[in-house]
């Protein structure tokens, strides 16, 4: 408090600051409101930015992704007709396996079946005088020695 002359002090009145203009104050808030929107639109813009490369990127990708199917799909086609051509072979492999089999069956009945014969040749007496025409004990050809 400022003194007088006197030593007296003075006191001075209160004064309340003065009213800021409502016109300034509402420019103020224009103002930071338009850089408020300013920012907001921005970050949108930003997004859709992004969206979009986003979207760009992915239909490449499905590009990429409906060649490589072609491809598999022609490669597929191709294996097929490939194996419509090796077909015939393939059923003369399964008919040749079959006879084959056929064919053991018949060697293994054959062969138990000569063995048999031979047993039944041993035994009887009337037959003695046979013997191998190659000289090996398990011969199937025999001729009578005369």
């Amino acid at each position: 408090m400022p003194r007088g002359d006197g030593g007296v002090e003075t006191a001075e009145e209160a004064v309340e600051p003065a009213e800021p203009d409502i016109n300034e104050l509402c420019a103020d808030m224009f103002e930071k409101m338009s850089v408020f929107l300013q920012g907001e639109l921005t970050a949108t813009c930003e997004d859709y930015r992004l969206l979009e490369n986003m979207n760009k990127l992915t239909s490449l990708k499905y590009m990429e992704m409906k060649d490589i199917s072609i491809n598999i799909s022609r490669n597929l086609q191709d294996l097929n007709n490939k194996y419509a051509s090796l077909q015939p072979y393939l059923d003369q492999i399964n008919q040749i396996e079959e006879q084959v089999s056929a064919l053991e069956q018949a060697a293994y009945k054959l062969d138990g079946y000569s063995k048999k014969l031979g047993e039944k040749l041993v035994m009887r007496p009337d037959l003695k005088n046979w013997r191998s025409v190659d000289g090996c004990e398990n011969a199937t050809l025999l001729t009578v020695d005369a």
